[in-house]
């Protein structure tokens, strides 16, 4: 009997070759398994075609909620950004993909699991360390590290070869990775720096000159770090992410250019479209500077550049992961409370900012000296000094 493989499967280019791939030159069986993280795409017509190309069988799994509950809104509440810029879209999505890979792997009892990710890319990693976390003896097979296909290009002529119906053409080439939190963007004339991302290539988020010219507010409210309401309606994860992509993705807001640091030591360039998760992360950060606390606010800063790399590197089954959301969970606890911004034309203007937990003090902030002897700083001053204050003759 052929042993079985389990494809995460998408229906793109490199997924949709790699089923008669895999039945060619391994001579298994394919199960493909399609993970719905709000991608937006008919994920049906994913599965007919995943069987129409040589699948045995294709599972669909809504995985929406459990991707924004348990990964995404960690992330959030973290304040992981890697190198600053980057929101880590496609980077939450890979493990909870990878994990109901695994967990269908070891259901339907196949003794392997494959992937289309690139021998270049971020995505093998993130796949295959959740492999190795949660199914250790599941073979692991990643054509691109095996077969003679070395571009897109070349991805294309083999599909047309085998009649595998695709979108991606010559001419429309960009790699894309759409989720609830964004759409990423490679490839293309983007490989060239100095060229300009193509306006055609934006899907999402609306150009900002062609925003409306009338400027909106929103209201975002959180509990002990994560988002639970909108405008004063309290909404469940999906829902509340879903109306801010809407509204933001109308204002032009959440459109990035970056060149970044793949873990394995390439700089690559990518277009990013994360609208509703642009206004949640600046909201978050304006709230934090009132709830938490000079010492645990500069920690918290600290950590999450870990915590962004270690999403960003695929480690998100690690017991330093688990243990750095202990961290949040405890400092987070005062994070409650709402932000209001405006929003025009790729702009976002906070507006306000309030919270029962506040630490921010009217009478201590004022320029007046109530609440506080001004004398007392002198002390305090001549203390700090004592480090920097060149202390002649010491040590003589």
């Amino acid at each position: 009997m052929a042993k079985k493989v389990v494809l995460a499967y998408s229906g793109g280019l490199d997924t949709s070759i790699i089923i008669p791939w895999l039945k060619e030159n391994y001579q298994c069986e394919v199960i493909a398994m399609v993970g719905d993280v709000g991608q937006n795409e008919d994920l049906e017509a994913a599965k007919k075609k995943a069987l129409a190309t040589g699948a045995s069988a294709c599972y669909v799994e809504d995985l929406k909620a459990e991707f924004v509950r348990d990964y995404i809104w960690p992330t959030l509440r973290s304040g992981a950004i890697y190198e600053y810029r980057y929101l880590l879209g496609t980077s939450m999505a890979r493990p909870v993909l990878a994990k109901y890979q695994v967990e269908t792997a070891k259901r339907v009892g196949a003794s392997a699991v494959a992937h289309g990710c690139t021998g270049k890319g971020n995505d093998q990693v993130r796949f295959e360390l959740t492999y190795k976390a949660l199914g250790p003896e599941l073979e692991v097979i990643a054509p691109w590290r095996e077969w003679d296909i070395h571009s897109r290009e070349q991805a294309i002529e083999y599909a047309h070869a085998h009649n595998i119906p695709i979108e991606q053409t010559t001419k429309k080439i960009y790699s894309r990775d759409r989720n609830l939190w964004h759409i990423s963007h490679e490839g293309g004339v983007l490989e060239d720096l100095a060229n300009a991302s193509e306006e055609d290539m934006w899907q999402w988020v609306t150009a900002p000159e062609q925003a409306p010219d009338k400027a909106e507010e929103v209201e975002i409210g959180f509990e002990q770090g994560f988002p639970v309401s909108v405008d004063g309606a309290r909404l469940e994860p999906v829902g509340l992410l879903g109306r801010l992509n809407a509204l933001a993705a109308t204002h032009g807001v959440g459109r990035a250019d970056i060149v970044e640091n793949r873990l394995v030591g390439i700089k690559s360039r990518g277009a990013y479209e994360t609208p509703g998760g642009t206004l949640l992360v600046r909201a978050h950060q304006e709230l934090e500077s009132i709830c938490l606390d000079r010492e645990t606010l500069h920690l918290s800063q600290q950590l999450a550049g870990r915590y962004a790399e270690m999403v960003y590197y695929g480690m998100w089954f690690t017991p330093l992961r688990e243990a750095l959301d202990g961290f949040f969970e405890k400092a987070q606890q005062t994070m409650t409370g709402t932000v209001r911004l405006r929003l025009y034309k790729g702009n976002i203007t906070v507006l306000a900012r309030q919270s029962p937990c506040s630490l921010y003090r009217t009478k201590l902030a004022s320029f007046r000296m109530d609440g506080y002897n001004p004398k007392d700083a002198a002390g305090f001053i001549n203390l700090l000094a004592l480090s920097v204050v060149p202390q002649r003759g010491a040590g003589r």
